[in-house]
């Protein structure tokens, strides 16, 4: 099988959303590939569909998003890498939980190829450095097709986090790679070591698209209106 990879940069977190949402009903439809969607988005809070918005905290002027995903509220910005997997599920592969844990050990393993020993804890989902939380995960599927995904922090600015209940955990405390490992960290070093595991781990080969290509593909523009309505 392969695995259409797609590095998209920095997006605007609804024009990300519609790109999915065309890639789903390409998908759902019998065509398309199984893709990943890698990028960044601008500072923005989100919640999944029963989030309580207790948890947001004092937002400021950063836009908060209730989104079709699972979880609670989280924060994506600049130096997050965050993946966005549109996945066909079929047969053996139709199990939520697995694809879950599936999710988590591509960041373990991603974490510990940078000397980052990274874990579950039991009953929670996502992946903790230590005792702080270093990535979420918040998924979608539709017809047994994937959306949404995990997040990844390598080195945003984890201020962000203190104005909202991180998952709704109110006792958590976020980090990133740069805080663990001491140095700075750019989302773009990350981003094909963690797409390669990602391949690997789900049994794929991994091909390589353009942000422009996959655009045009699912008959959407950057600049397109429909891409910002969502």
């Amino acid at each position: 099988m392969r695995l259409r990879c797609c590095d998209l940069g920095l997006v605007e977190y609804g024009r990300a959303l519609a790109l999915q949402e065309a890639c789903v009903e390409q998908r759902r439809g019998g065509d398309g590939q199984d893709t990943l969607l890698l990028l960044e988005h601008p500072p923005v809070y989100t919640l999944g569909r029963g989030a309580d918005e207790r948890f947001v905290l004092n937002p400021g002027q950063v836009p908060v998003r209730r989104v079709s995903r699972g979880g609670q509220v989280t924060f994506h910005g600049p130096g997050q890498l965050v993946g966005y997997p549109i996945l066909a599920l079929s047969g053996r592969r139709r199990d939520v939980h697995a694809y879950i844990r599936r999710l988590e050990d591509v960041l373990m393993q991603t974490l510990a190829s940078y000397g980052l020993p990274a874990r579950r804890r039991e009953g929670l989902t996502g992946v903790w450095c230590g005792e702080d939380k270093i990535a979420s995960i918040g998924i979608g599927i539709r017809r047994w097709v994937t959306f949404h995904g995990f997040a990844l922090n390598v080195d945003p600015d984890l201020s962000y986090f203190d104005k909202i209940i991180p998952c709704g955990l109110a006792d958590v405390r976020m980090t990133s790679m740069a805080r663990a490992l001491g140095r700075p960290m750019t989302v773009q070093a990350v981003k094909s070591r963690l797409a390669e595991i990602f391949a690997a781990t789900f049994g794929y080969q991994a091909g390589t698209l353009s942000e422009e290509t996959l655009w045009n593909m699912r008959g959407l523009t950057a600049d397109s209106p429909n891409s910002l309505s969502r």
